[in-house]
Order: C-alpha cells, then sequence, then structure tokens
C-alpha cells in the first residue's frame, strides 16, 4: 500500500536519486541525450534540502521511498512528481497528485499550475489539467527543456 508523507531532510538523497532514475528511464524518448546528462547531473546542495524540508512529500511502501511531489501553498505550482521507474503504473503519481490537491484545497487555493514534461502532459490531462502549449522550462540548474504549462481549477 502507498503511503504519503511530509519529506524530512534525511528523505533529500532518496528523492534526489529517484528524480534522475525517473527522468532517464521516462524523458529520453522527448529530451536529447545531452538535456538528460544536464538535468540529471550534480548532487545534493543546500538548496534542494531545504526545498525538501519545507515543500516536498514522499510516497511510501513498506518504509521505501518511491515516489515524491511538492506544493507552493502560496501558489499553488505544482512539481517535482517523480516516481521510482519499478513502481510506475501503479498509481504513485495519481495518488502523489490527489494528495497535492487535497492540501491546496486545505489552504484555501482555487487554481493548481504545473510544466509538466513532454511526456507526462497525457497523464496530467487525464487528471484534469489544461494546457496543450509547448513552452520553454528554465531550470534552477540552467537548462532549457520543453514543456507543458498547465492548470486546473480547484
Amino acid at each position: 500500500m502507498i503511503t504519503i508523507r511530509k519529506a524530512n531532510q534525511s528523505d533529500a538523497q532518496a528523492i534526489f536519486d529517484l528524480r534522475n532514475r525517473a527522468i532517464l528511464a521516462k524523458c529520453s524518448a522527448h529530451y536529447t541525450e545531452e538535456q538528460l546528462s544536464l538535468w540529471t547531473q550534480g548532487s545534493v546542495s543546500e538548496r534542494f534540502i531545504a526545498d525538501v524540508v519545507d515543500t516536498f512529500y514522499v510516497s511510501e511502501i513498506d518504509g521505501q521511498v518511491i515516489g515524491s511531489g511538492k506544493l507552493n501553498a502560496q501558489t499553488g505550482l505544482v512539481d517535482a512528481i517523480f516516481v521510482e521507474p519499478d513502481y510506475s503504473g501503479r498509481g504513485a503519481a495519481k495518488k502523489m497528485l490527489q494528495f497535492l490537491e487535497q492540501l491546496a484545497r486545505e489552504q484555501g487555493l482555487l487554481l493548481l499550475t504545473l510544466e509538466s514534461t513532454l511526456n507526462a502532459a497525457p497523464f496530467y490531462r487525464a487528471c484534469g489539467f489544461v494546457g496543450d502549449e509547448v513552452s520553454t522550462y528554465h531550470s534552477p540548474k540552467g537548462i532549457r527543456l520543453d514543456c507543458v504549462p498547465m492548470e486546473k481549477p480547484l
């Protein structure tokens, strides 16, 4: 059974590693090898750890972190929904998204936004998000990636 809890500092490395595995496994048909390499390089930074502590949640099965997600409770921005490739297709991303939507409602937010990777846009559409235009995401690492800005009224 998948459970979700608030992430803590000790989860940062597991989140970082599963994020990289998910990117390499799921995004390779939509982004170049160079983009994937730049996107997944580096190591856990103090800034990332602080972000994990402030805004991240993790999905677990039997105590093992198998997914992540985060919500900016001020802006309604959903981000960093990643699932271990071995657990893909088992409902972990959908459960995380539903959890974050409920948090947003509890905070009084009326709209969620996100910037979807090209491969994940159909998933978000199936979950009620709207958006078709391709834009450019500028990552904190300075990487430019095609994305699909999407939103969902709550």
